[in-house]
């Protein structure tokens, strides 16, 4: 009876879609629109940035190419699961990595290519800001790539007429409205958490401080903040065609505020109260904690964001994540290609962090460095991956694996030492992402990094495509978010909970020491090759 009820609310319009443009993935996640934990399809698409002229990026073209094809790719597996394609929707929500530059013109013409989040060249913009505002600017957001262009002096600042980032553009391509949800606005310029709005203080500041510099009053260049649960539009016949041209999906469907990627990965881990936390890990990796009060001094290691509700979070943000080990895995891959016995990549990568766990609690000696990109945490501003160990080190598959996942979350642990210096509680940290597929792995190396229980839950690896999925069936609900995760969407919810291992805490102690002493051969590497 159940596969004839996912059928029906398939086939009835009553299922809700939810689309993450990633890093090197975009994931669709098709739920139940009356339950959200329900997941009825997905589909994907692969898709990687590109370095050109010294920036990272990637092409408006690839952004819909990617979208259509991970929407096909749900299509096709909701019929294959209920024997009916989605035709039309409940509702539908767009997330996306946050911060970066997206600037276009009068005409909405792109000025400039898209420069993402993991470009590090804005540090004269972010600390004269941070002066500014007396809040921390970091490199990545919105306002620190406005505020460079502005110090270089580039030929398109004075056309800019909207900023916005990647989930407010597909947003307001499949609808026609210049809108945001407040926790992707927040990692554009600071939000003021009582109004749910963009910081009026700072925006006046800015203004004045870039007089003359700047096109128009900021607040100008800038989407419509909103929060969880406000209507942000419905998809236009043209947005239905960009999304699908097939033709097979019709316009009409309600859209959530587009959101970033932390606030949706705080929704799928069902952390968007004060004292909750999360850990997302994959080509970046980042840590949100929902503050219960404000921090009492500015950190360059923390940014202040905001929830999809407005609250305020610490977030300790990494620009590099699982990347390099992806890529050690790859090797592996080849490697048993070409010993005549090939293992697809997913049972390469259990096989791989499953050795870890034979592996030395201080992984052996050895340690790994996973910079692709600069690291502001570490104080870097480009990234050297290295591998590095000493002569007595113990070099072993066991241990190589365990320093690259320690790795992963060597400089997000430097990061959470300053919330605990600020006293700032925890009751629970959750995990989601791919890294986290394998059981007992990631999890509970993370849970020793941190000094503190980890939880994954059942939609670890969906993560914010499910996350904005269940936001845009939050649409109209007259309870309060946490309340609607709560009684709605996770009261049923299935999670493990990894404590801490005596053992791996004062391990990873020893690695991150060792780690953190071993910053200055990456700051040599930078400068050296």
């Amino acid at each position: 009876m159940t596969g004839e009820t996912d059928a029906a609310t398939v086939g009835d319009g009553a299922a809700v879609l939810g689309i993450e443009l990633g890093s090197t993935r975009i994931k669709a996640c098709l739920v139940d629109g009356r339950d959200p934990a329900t997941v009825l399809a997905v589909g994907s698409h692969a898709w990687e940035n590109e370095y050109a002229d010294g920036l990272w990026t990637y092409s408006l073209d690839a952004v819909w190419a990617g979208l259509q094809a991970a929407y096909a790719d749900l299509a096709a597996d909701a019929e294959r699961r209920h024997g009916v394609r989605p035709s039309s929707l409940r509702a539908i929500g767009v997330s996306a990595m946050m911060h970066g530059y997206l600037a276009f013109d009068a005409d909405g013409e792109l000025l400039v290519p898209f420069r993402t989040w993991r470009n590090t060249h804005t540090g004269a913009a972010a600390a004269e800001l941070s002066a500014l505002f007396d809040v921390n600017i970091p490199l990545r957001w919105s306002i620190a790539h406005l505020h460079q262009a502005v110090l270089d002096g580039e030929a398109h600042v004075p056309r800019v007429r909207l900023l916005t980032t990647l989930a407010g553009y597909v947003h307001g391509r499949l609808t026609g409205r210049a809108v945001l949800g407040v926790g992707d606005a927040s990692g554009m310029f600071p939000i003021d958490t009582q109004a749910g709005d963009f910081d009026e203080r700072m925006l006046r500041a800015y203004d004045d401080h870039a007089a003359g510099r700047v096109p128009t009053p900021l607040r100008d260049l800038l989407p419509e903040v909103l929060r969880a649960g406000q209507p942000a539009g419905e998809l236009t016949p043209e947005g239905a065609a960009l999304l699908d041209p097939s033709g097979a999906l019709r316009p009409g469907a309600p859209c959530c505020p587009p959101e970033g990627d932390a606030g949706t990965g705080m929704v799928a881990t069902n952390s968007i109260a004060p004292r909750t936390g999360n850990v997302s890990a994959g080509t970046s990796v980042f840590a949100m904690v929902v503050l219960e009060r404000p921090l009492r001094g500015v950190h360059h290691e923390l940014d202040v964001v905001a929830t999809p509700s407005g609250d305020a979070v610490a977030m300790v943000h990494c620009n590099n994540g699982a990347s390099e080990l992806a890529a050690w895995a790859g090797l592996f891959e080849r490697f048993a290609a070409a010993s005549g016995a090939p293992l697809p990549p997913d049972a390469v990568f259990e096989t791989l962090l499953r050795e870890a766990l034979a592996g030395d609690a201080d992984a052996g000696g050895l340690v790994a460095y996973n910079h692709l990109a600069g690291e502001p945490v570490a104080g870097l501003d480009a990234g050297r991956p290295l591998f590095v160990r000493t002569p007595d080190s113990s070099l072993t598959l066991a241990n190589a694996m365990r320093a690259h996942l320690y790795g992963v979350f060597g400089t997000l642990a430097l990061g959470m030492r300053v919330l605990d210096d600020e006293s700032v509680e925890l009751d629970r940290m959750f995990a989601h992402g791919g890294l986290f597929r394998t059981a007992g792995v990631a999890q509970r190396f993370l849970a020793g990094a941190l000094g503190a229980p980890v939880a994954v839950g059942e939609t670890a690896s969906e993560g914010g495509a499910w996350g904005i999925a269940v936001l845009a069936a939050y649409l109209g609900s007259e309870l309060e978010l946490a309340a609607y995760l709560d009684s709605v969407v996770f009261a049923d919810a299935s999670v493990s909970v990894a404590d801490p291992e005596p053992g791996d805490i004062a391990g990873f102690a020893v690695y991150l020491d060792r780690y953190q002493r071993g910053l200055a051969i990456e700051a040599a590497a930078v400068a050296s090759l």
